[in-house]
């Protein structure tokens, strides 16, 4: 079995238009993840999804047993892929994803999804901190627009400066086609 894994984080209905917090970019991050998926089930890799829930009925987006908060169906988990259910941003916290890893030999992890600046950051700081070799997808993962003391700030901003800041110390941040060409994809 592969030592490598692709984690899909937060690929949900509520980030894509008409759903509650549309993200820049996501119908083509979507796209992207879709191939490195595709890739990763022809040679045998593990796949992993990962779905957010907030606890409350109250929250912004991905309310309990909405159809916001679940897959998109652009990457729709096979039935023998694991689905993780994570209430928090760091997906390791609190759920079963790090045993799922280890049960499977994994040392190499490569992450997609949404959104950058949260729970892709997160898993991928968390990855490294447990010793997983961490590549990150750049452009098969999406934000939006943020805004800070009275600035906004735009979301290929707020991406670029996330993605750099993970490649200076946590992971290999590289493009989807960079990435299906090193794994002869």
């Amino acid at each position: 079995m592969s030592k490598q894994a692709v984690i899909v984080v937060d690929i949900q209905n509520d980030y894509f238009p008409g759903g509650l917090w549309t993200l820049n970019g996501v119908q083509g991050a979507a796209d992207n993840a879709a191939r490195v998926i595709e890739g990763a089930r022809k040679a045998g890799d593990l796949v992993v999804h990962i779905r957010h829930e907030f606890t409350s009925q109250e929250a912004p987006f991905f309310r309990p047993g909405s159809e916001g908060a679940q897959i998109h169906p652009k990457v729709q988990n096979n039935p023998d892929e694991h689905v993780v259910l994570k209430n928090f941003v760091n997906a390791f916290r609190e759920t079963e994803l790090k045993a799922v890893l280890d049960r499977n030999g994994v040392e190499k992890v490569t992450i997609v999804g949404n959104m950058s600046h949260m729970c892709v950051d997160g898993i991928t700081r968390a990855a490294a901190d447990y010793g997983y070799q961490a590549t990150v997808i750049h452009d098969a993962c999406a934000t939006r627009d943020l805004e800070f003391n009275g600035r906004v700030v735009p979301a290929d901003q707020v991406h670029a400066a996330f993605m750099a800041a993970l490649a200076f110390a946590y992971a290999k941040v590289v493009s989807t086609d960079e990435y299906l060409a090193q794994q002869g994809r």
